[in-house]
């Protein structure tokens, strides 16, 4: 009876299954497909150069075993190898190419050789392994966060913080395109285009925040995978330590078990070439593997010195959304939801007064919030306005004094004889028009506050009515000399602060 290519494997994989342990053969067996069968050569896929280096590393016996109890003494076995040469090509190809290394399958009475397909350019992966003289067996796993217990995924910790949550992640417009792709992840990992997922943005804006509710959502709705966090400074000193203690395998083979990586901070790989070169391998078997993987960076992709061109070519596989300092609504929002998690109640104008002066991050905001708690408890006094001002007084650097909306407000206002809340208030009056088109002129010059919300600080207008002042004035220094000189008058009072 004559047998295909499917039928050859499986029986090969069940000699396989009795002679390894069953993490190793769900590790590196499960993922091989059989390609075809002819005469007697079976070919088989793998998904990386790497993954074909580990087989031939650590289970050349077992292989070996294997295909001369199902093919007999003619028996070959041909590698069909998936490469990705790192030069930005969108999806990997299949390559059969002769390496120098031949893979000796001796069997009784026969010395046939087992003919390789790999790709020559990517032969650096066996350095990685030799190098780091790797444990004989392979089926023993060494947690580089010592939780492990045994090989069971279920006792593996994720390192994950449970109290972040897309519940508390207040979505705005600095964060919307990164929170609807993060929500989308956590409820398809692996699934979806966004596959990696890069986010990046400065210190303080809700980057661990947003891919640890990610990781929390997964474990949440599928139990039974296993989800890890990590930062990129945590990897690199597990890795360093690996090679010192001839543990690669065991490092290699932990990494491999993740359904879902996150790699915080991933701009410390800088100039770990080393490291980056397992991540690369790493990368490249969990995504072949159709694994989700999540990434943090203090900078878009582009902007990442020090690592090499084949790893950031990988990082835009899927989607980079970055994440912006806070507008005003936000950081209300923010507040509030602080403030009612924590069950205290704030006075409307505190929150406003908050909101305007910390515009900085969130981070920021919060540790200003927790130190007006502090203060309120230790002075058993009630949160107002006044206590607010005078308990952030070190925090909040002379905030009267700053250029922000509430200081563009009175000088404006001042300057043009009028009171602050004309500024905020619906009469078309010629000259309380011209000084609201000012000060929202100097507001989108001189702050961070986006058109939306310098609109809602005069009074509830739209961003469009933002958009025609600065545009009227900006006219207006052009065409009107003494107009002109106003605006100078003007901006040498916000140049002193």
């Amino acid at each position: 009876m004559l047998k295909d290519c499917q039928t050859v494997w499986a029986n090969c994989l069940r000699v396989i299954k009795a002679n390894i342990g069953e993490q190793s053969f769900r590790t590196w067996f499960e993922p091989i497909v059989p390609v075809q069968l002819h005469h007697n050569v079976l070919i088989i896929q793998v998904p990386s150069q790497f993954f074909y280096e580990w087989l031939e590393e650590h289970y050349v016996d077992v292989l070996k075993k294997s295909i001369y109890q199902e093919l007999g003494h003619e028996g070959r076995l041909e590698y069909s190898i998936v490469v990705d040469q790192g030069n930005g090509q969108s999806k990997p190809r299949t390559v059969n190419i002769p390496t120098a290394r031949k893979a000796a399958y001796p069997t009784p009475g026969n010395n046939s050789v087992a003919q390789v397909a790999a790709s020559a350019q990517t032969a650096s992966a066996r350095n990685v392994a030799a190098a780091a003289n790797a444990p004989a067996n392979p089926d023993t796993l060494r947690n580089p966060f010592e939780a492990a217990k045994g090989i069971d995924r279920n006792y593996l910790k994720s390192q994950l913080n449970h109290t972040y949550s897309f519940e508390n992640y207040i979505e705005g417009d600095c964060n919307r395109l990164a929170r609807s792709a993060g929500l989308a992840v956590a409820n398809k990992p692996g699934t979806t285009s966004f596959n990696p997922l890069m986010i990046y943005g400065g210190v303080g804006l809700g980057k661990t925040h947003l891919v640890q509710a990610i990781g929390n959502h997964i474990k949440a709705t599928t139990p039974d995978k296993f989800v890890l966090y990590v930062s990129a400074e945590k990897f690199t000193n597990q890795f360093i330590e690996s090679l010192r203690n001839n543990g690669v395998q065991d490092f290699a083979n932990f990494y491999l078990l993740v359904d879902t990586l996150i790699l915080d901070d991933v701009q410390f790989l800088s100039g770990k070439d080393k490291t980056q070169e397992m991540f690369f391998h790493i990368f490249n078997h969990l995504h072949q593997a159709g694994r989700q993987i999540v990434m943090t960076s203090d900078r878009p992709p582009r902007d990442l010195n020090g690592l090499e061109d084949r790893l950031l070519s990988r990082f835009k596989w899927g989607l980079t959304a970055d994440l912006q300092s806070p507008d005003f609504e936000t950081r209300m929002a923010i507040i509030q939801n602080k403030m009612q998690q924590d069950g205290i109640d704030i006075p409307p104008q505190v929150v406003e007064y908050l909101a305007h002066s910390v515009n900085t991050n969130v981070r920021e905001l919060e540790g200003v919030l927790i130190s007006l708690v502090a203060q309120s408890s230790l002075n058993r006094r009630e949160i107002d306005l006044e206590m607010a001002k005078q308990a952030l007084r070190h925090i909040i650097e002379e905030v009267e004094a700053e250029v922000n909306l509430d200081f563009i407000q009175k000088t404006v206002a001042e300057y043009f004889s009028i009171p602050v809340d004309l500024l905020k208030a619906k009469t078309r009056k010629k000259e309380v028009v011209t000084a609201r088109q000012v000060a929202m002129y100097f507001a989108k010059e001189h702050t961070s506050h986006s058109l939306k919300s310098i609109g809602h600080n005069f009074g509830g207008r739209d961003h469009s009515t933002v958009i025609h002042s600065v545009q009227t004035v900006s006219d207006l220094i052009d065409s009107d000399k003494s107009f002109r000189s106003t605006i100078a008058e003007l901006r040498k009072k916000f140049a002193g602060k």
